[in-house]
């Protein structure tokens, strides 16, 4: 695989990474305080939302303020936490948001009134009080022995492909799920045996240091810890022919198959798992073949055969950061096609979440580092925020699909 490959696999495999915070809730530390462009507000209008510690823990009748130009208004947030200010100063600067919950001030961070659509801002109280609480639950839990129990992949599991010189380069972004309040003994590791024929596997930065990767399987050593385990592996697939068939047996149930191929030439993609394909175009002109299917159960397999194979490449470039948008992107759209198929289905809401948590945490990591700005990421990361807050609203009623835990142990 060669080196700018290998940069791809990398970018792909830490923007999908997945935050996990309080079992389902993100960071709470990357939507606090910050103000989200809202076009469906009124100009001049400003919303403010109290939760505490995550969204969905509403503070109702809080006395929120904002100030700007001079002036100080006031609001009550109502069931849902908000409390919404209008007719602000269009293009006033330097407003603020504050709240007091149980003795602690919130503070927005300064932003301006748009002069055309609003604003929401959310306000999280408790956050350092429940980034304790988890740190001393984990160290409980690792201090406990482990159960007798089951994982499964959760639904942010997929598999990539993209066309690399003259072979196949493929991702495997796996997310494993321990439903369990304790680490869970499977009673070994989890082995995956990878596809005949795949050279060169390799595990990516962010996987867990429980994964090893040999030329043949993944192998993800127990005990597994309660919550999400992330594995990211490539490898490459050869041809010397047409056509390409990839079998993979999975050793844990699968909530969904969700695949993405690349198409170049008169690529075809077909496999008998796969209840749905669309060939769809990325922003950036990149078109790829999406499909995904129903679950598959603990040992079942899914076959996918590649016809009309290029011989060579018919597409060389150099990998960039804007490839790996498109490789993103086809994560994103396949997340909210199996929302509208699936009739609200938690699982897609939520492997949409996680993504964009990803995306949200990579560049709040690079601002952190103390990377400048450009105006283009500041865009990015509002409407992020404000997906994420959509999303989040959806699952505050949506219930739980059954998950891998410990047998006999409430999870």
């Amino acid at each position: 695989m060669s080196a700018s490959g290998r940069t791809l696999l990398v970018v792909v495999a830490l923007t999908l990474s997945i935050t996990v915070w309080a079992q389902d809730m993100p960071d709470p530390s990357l939507i606090h305080g910050r103000a989200i462009p809202a076009q469906e507000l009124a100009a001049g209008t400003v919303t403010v939302r109290v939760v505490r510690e995550a969204i969905g823990n509403n503070v109702p009748g809080q006395q929120v303020t904002v100030s700007v130009g001079g002036t100080t208004r006031t609001a009550t947030t109502d069931a849902q936490g908000r409390a919404e200010f209008t007719d602000l100063p269009k293009g006033g600067t330097n407003a603020v948001a504050e709240v007091t919950v149980d003795g602690e001030k919130l503070v927005s961070q300064p932003f301006a009134v748009p002069t055309s659509g609003g604003l929401r801002v959310i306000l999280v109280a408790g956050i350092a009080q429940a980034a304790e609480r988890k740190k001393q639950e984990e160290a409980a839990a690792a201090a406990e022995p482990p159960t007798k129990g089951i994982v499964v992949f959760g639904g942010n599991t997929r598999v990539l492909m993209q066309f690399n010189d003259d072979g196949l380069d493929v991702y495997y972004i796996l997310e494993i799920v321990n439903s369990a309040r304790t680490r869970v003994d499977i009673g070994g590791p989890l082995v995956i045996d990878l596809p005949p024929g795949a050279v060169g596997a390799t595990a990516l930065e962010g996987s867990s240091q429980a994964a090893v990767i040999s030329p043949t399987q993944i192998t993800i050593n127990g005990p597994f810890a309660s919550g999400t385990t992330m594995v990211q592996a490539a490898f490459r697939m050869p041809y010397n022919d047409s056509e390409l068939t990839l079998t993979q047996t999975w050793p844990a149930a699968l909530p969904q198959v969700i695949v993405g191929v690349q198409k170049v030439g008169d690529l075809r993609v077909s496999s008998p798992q796969l209840t749905q394909t669309d060939d769809v175009r990325t922003d950036n002109g990149d078109l790829f073949v999406l499909g995904n299917g129903p679950a598959v159960p603990a040992g079942g397999s899914v076959a996918v055969t590649l016809s009309g194979l290029p011989y060579h490449s018919r597409t060389p470039r150099h990998v960039t950061l804007l490839l790996a948008g498109a490789v993103i992107a086809l994560g994103a759209w396949l997340s909210i096609r199996g929302q509208s198929r699936k009739e609200d289905s938690r699982q897609a809401l939520v492997a949409r979440r996680d993504t964009l948590l990803g995306q949200l945490a990579q560049l709040e990591s690079k601002r952190r580092a103390g990377a400048p700005e450009a105006d283009g990421q500041v865009k990015r990361r509002a409407r992020i925020i404000s997906e994420l807050e959509q999303i989040y609203g959806e699952l505050d009623d949506a219930q739980p699909g059954p998950q891998g835990g410990g047998e006999g142990v409430a999870a």
